[in-house]
């Protein structure tokens, strides 16, 4: 298994072009194609005199939108040059909505944002919630202020879920190819997870996968924290924990967690 094409999410942030060198030199890692990607929703007119009117409103928006999304598409091709192909995706669509729909065809989305980005912070940001929960494709979330490329020292945080199943399933390019995988598992019933099992087939597929036992003192966000800055981690791989509240999705707590205080890369999935 390897990742034939990764979806990047473009927008005007400060880190967006950080964000999307960090995803064309994994597109070059791994011979993929890297497709950016943009939307933005035409709003409805709030003020119309009658329908025509209402029709030119919408249309002098959605021209205004699609300039702005030949923008957004500069500063992706500004970027992606280390990528060996690149894409485009730019839609007029919820700019979550756009990218978990482009998902479909994609092995891979990097994004950035943390657990406090629940609605979208800009035209082109992209909520981080609903993708993480409805992308059903493992998302790679990038801290800001972050352009080391990840992958060279993984953090699994092991729980015997249909979560972490899938997220360590969609980090398998990442975790063959890096120098050292730590499987950790923390609590009292951490040794009923499985996680013996587990490394043994991360090292059938070629990974130098090693399990460790944490007790949490604080929380267990914390504690995998700690563990994978005092191992020099550049990639923490865990399962994405929520639930729908209200049509939005809230993380649980070791995810809120981990995506409000790390400074590392975070391969998640739901």
């Amino acid at each position: 298994m390897s990742y034939a094409n990764i979806l990047v999410s473009v927008d005007f942030a400060e880190a967006a072009a950080d964000r999307v060198r960090l995803a064309a030199a994994l597109a070059r890692r791994f011979d993929a194609t890297l497709t950016g990607a943009a939307a933005a929703e035409v709003p409805a007119p709030l003020f119309a005199h009658d329908i025509r009117d209402a029709q030119a409103q919408y249309e002098r928006t959605k021209a205004k939108i699609l300039q702005e999304l030949e923008r957004v598409e500069a500063v992706f091709a500004r970027c992606a040059g280390a990528a060996p192909r690149t894409a485009w995706s730019g839609g007029t669509d919820r700019p979550f909505a756009h990218l978990v729909e482009r998902g479909r065809a994609a092995d891979l989305l990097v994004v950035g944002g943390t657990a406090e980005t629940e609605i979208d912070p800009s035209p082109f940001g992209v909520a981080l919630g609903p993708v993480l929960m409805e992308a059903g494709r493992p998302v790679l979330v990038v801290p800001p202020e972050t352009s080391r490329e990840p992958g060279r020292r993984i953090v699994v945080a092991w729980k015997d879920t249909p979560e972490a199943r899938r997220a360590v399933s969609g980090a398998l390019p990442f975790l063959r190819s890096a120098d050292r995988v730590f499987l950790v598992t923390i609590g009292e019933d951490a040794q009923l997870e499985g996680a013996e099992e587990v490394a043994a087939h991360l090292i059938l597929h070629g990974a130098a996968a090693t399990t460790h036992l944490l007790t949490a003192t604080v929380s267990d966000g914390a504690e995998i924290l700690r563990f994978a800055h005092e191992q020099q981690a550049d990639l923490i791989v865990m399962g994405a924990y929520g639930h729908s509240r209200l049509q939005e999705w809230a993380f649980g707590g070791a995810t809120r967690s981990i995506l409000a205080a790390s400074t590392i890369c975070c391969l998640m999935a739901h």
